[in-house]
């Protein structure tokens, strides 16, 4: 893992810090090295819940477009072939972050424009410091909103209409907007920001794992599903096999027990 990002791990829940804060956490290739060697980590199968930060007063401020910033992809015969290759090797390590078997917590700290954005549209809750501010801001930079997933996961989140509006104007917005517009799902003042986001981990890792990786991946699912009977048929499956990992008879045992439940590992 490089320098530019920071894993630690307690208790089955991880903490991936982008750690860049001289430049708030813009995104060139050694950042991208080292989240992607996060994400194998988080893909290993020993972990709960993540939580995704930034380290000093940024949470990720998008591109690093300064002359010394490690490039995304190594140099390929073109440029066209160079920048694209090093878009495509963002936007898929985005898919991965979204698509990871676990939940993933964004605390955002400060600012998260551009990819930055895009990185907390990525994961599965978003909790923001009142000293937090996003923008899809692609279009202030001469290209168009279209980016790092935006475009589809943003309406997903706010409506239609709203997204409309924050991605052609590339205005950005505070906490307690992205609050008012459902982006956010907590404000907290900046001191609490990680106890308050550790505290919500600590809540989902108290659940059953299998519970919690099949509502993530079927959640997922479910919201691409044509329809509500494809939904549910979705939903069928996953409460079925659940009956065979044993939890639903453990915690109605516990229940009548007055007890904590004692979950089964997948």
């Amino acid at each position: 893992m490089s320098d530019e990002v920071v894993f630690d791990s307690a208790d089955q829940i991880a903490v991936v810090t982008l750690n860049r804060p001289d430049k708030l956490n813009a995104i060139d290739g050694g950042l991208l090295d080292g989240l992607d060697a996060a994400l194998d980590e988080l893909e290993s199968g020993e972990h709960r819940v993540a939580i995704l930060t930034g380290a000093g007063r940024g949470f990720c401020a998008g591109a690093d477009l300064s002359a010394t910033r490690q490039p995304w992809a190594s140099k390929a015969k073109t440029p066209l072939k160079t920048t694209y290759d090093g878009q495509a090797r963002l936007a898929d390590q985005m898919t991965r972050l979204y698509e990871l078997p676990i939940p993933v917590i964004a605390a955002v700290n400060g600012v998260a424009v551009g990819g930055g954005l895009a990185y907390a549209l990525h994961c599965d809750i978003r909790i923001a410091a009142q000293t937090a501010a996003f923008g899809s801001v692609f279009i202030k930079a001469g290209f168009s909103s279209m980016d790092m997933g935006t475009s589809y996961l943003l309406p997903r989140l706010v409506g239609a209409g709203i997204a409309r509006e924050l991605m052609l104007t590339g205005r950005i917005i505070d906490a307690d907007e992205a609050y008012r517009i459902q982006l956010a799902n907590e404000v907290t003042a900046p001191e609490d920001l990680m106890d308050v986001a550790m505290a919500k981990a600590r809540e989902i890792a108290a659940n059953n794992a299998y519970g919690v990786w099949q509502t993530k991946t079927g959640l997922n699912a479910a919201l691409d599903a044509p329809s509500l009977r494809h939904a549910k048929e979705i939903e069928n499956r996953t409460q079925v096999l659940s009956t065979f990992t044993g939890n639903a008879a453990e915690a109605a045992m516990a229940h009548r027990e007055k007890r904590p439940p004692v979950w089964n590992e997948l």
